[in-house]
């Protein structure tokens, strides 16, 4: 059996542009170690959640890595263990916002985010927000960067309220909590009024009047979002019989690491991609040489250049990566099963964050068909032998190209499959 290695650029998907011809960047960028990937790799286009439909990063990875929607805690747990806060089972969690904000036409509308620069004065108030209690329910706020903190409840809450978090902070005004399935009422209502507490704490406290005196709008509320609980979850090992490690440079990513039984290991990326990309094939090769069977890589520079909305960064920086690329065809990485994909698509087309197109699949290896795909790109790879696979799918192709392939009718363990397999509970009604 072959290790499997997953290098993971995020936002890799993209849209095609009049001013590249009718291409994407992907199509348009200078590839020469993709291409050569592909024309010795099967390919194909990946929907992560299904066509049309924009994943945030954290559901495109639960997916992708083989886990199902009622297993996810919520991307709060993950942010939580990522920056070494204690979470509990029986708590819920918020990842929690202090934004500046004005209040117009009846509501409060936020006007921008706190900086790093803002970091001493964001402690002093969210230590003035530490704990509240209503209802039974316990909120305390745990102080992580700039104005960010995780918000516990204690009590018995429901995670199953709506984020507070405009998104659209031009488009929407802060937002009132809402149950968003029976048994949440309360900790709506709760929370509701928690925010209320919080806008009110903070318009007395000194700090913001002091702001308001230097022409300053003051930290006005708290936004939430991120919403979850722990649950309980099979490890990579006990579902897919692999062990290894995540590499990535977000808390995010080491609390998911975390929580499914992969090594965090921690990565800063810079201004030069395909340096990035190098020092993370170089630690997968010395992870490999130590016996793991499963590595994920995860890098964020695509998506940070699609967020530019500058298609110049966008195109520059698949130019980088791809200068690391050939190190695959070396060894240790000629002999192991190896995927170059993404989680979503962050497009450069204005007012667009994440979008519902397709992501570039390709995957190689000791027995991987080659396919008569010869070029990296949405356009080239559509044709691929894989044809359009979704999330669900990833981690059965993985395994199956790595000689571990899902057996429908067998029930070797009482673990259900991983998502995508022909008997997966997707499929079944487990009991």
């Amino acid at each position: 059996m072959k290790p499997i290695v997953v290098l993971l650029l995020d936002g890799l998907g993209d849209r095609a542009y009049p001013e590249l011809g009718g291409s994407s960047a992907n199509d348009a960028a200078e590839t020469p170690q993709l291409d050569a990937l592909c024309a010795r790799g099967s390919n194909g286009l990946l929907w992560p959640l299904g066509p049309g439909r924009a994943p945030s990063s954290e559901r495109a990875h639960w997916r992708m890595l083989g886990y199902h929607d009622d297993e996810f805690p919520g991307r709060a747990v993950f942010e939580a263990r990522g920056w070494a806060r204690q979470v509990d089972g029986d708590a819920v969690y918020a990842y929690a916002s202090l934004r500046p904000g004005v209040p117009r036409d009846g509501a409060l509308w936020v006007t921008g985010r706190a900086s790093d620069d803002d970091y001493t004065t964001c402690g002093l108030l969210l230590g003035a927000l530490s704990r509240f209690e209503v209802d039974d329910l316990t909120f305390t706020l745990s102080h992580l960067r700039r104005g960010e903190a995780i918000l516990r409840i204690d009590g018995g809450a429901n995670p199953a309220v709506t984020d507070t978090d405009p998104f659209f902070g031009d488009r929407d005004p802060v937002l009132r909590p809402r149950s968003r399935a029976s048994g949440a009422g309360r900790t709506a209502r709760a929370t509701e009024a928690w925010t209320r507490w919080v806008a009110e704490t903070l318009r007395e406290h000194v700090v913001n009047r002091q702001r308001v005196r230097q022409g300053l709008d003051p930290f006005a509320v708290i936004t939430l979002k991120w919403w979850g609980r722990p649950r309980s979850t099979w490890s990579v090992r006990e579902r897919h019989g692999l062990e290894g490690a995540l590499l990535g440079a977000s808390p995010f990513l080491t609390g998911l690491a975390m929580t499914i039984g992969l090594t965090p290991i921690e990565l800063p990326e810079s201004a030069d991609p395909g340096a990035d990309l190098h020092e993370r094939l170089e630690r997968a090769a010395l992870l490999l040489e130590d016996g793991a069977t499963f590595v994920f890589s995860h890098q964020k520079a695509t998506d940070e250049a699609g967020h530019t909305k500058d298609i110049r960064a966008r195109v520059s920086a698949i130019e980088s990566i791809d200068a690391a690329i050939g190190r695959l065809a070396e060894p240790p990485f000629s002999d192991v099963v190896v995927c170059v994909t993404g989680d979503h698509a962050t497009p450069v087309s204005p007012g667009v964050i994440h979008s519902g197109d397709p992501v570039p699949f390709v995957l190689t290896g000791p027995g991987v068909r080659a396919d008569s795909v010869r070029a990296f790109g949405e356009g080239a790879q559509r044709s691929g032998i894989l044809g359009h696979i979704q999330g669900a799918d990833v981690m059965p192709v993985l395994l199956n190209a790595a000689d571990r392939p899902l057996f429908a009718g067998s029930y070797p363990s009482v673990d259900p499959h991983a998502a995508g397999h022909p008997d997966s509970p997707e499929a079944l009604s487990w009991n």
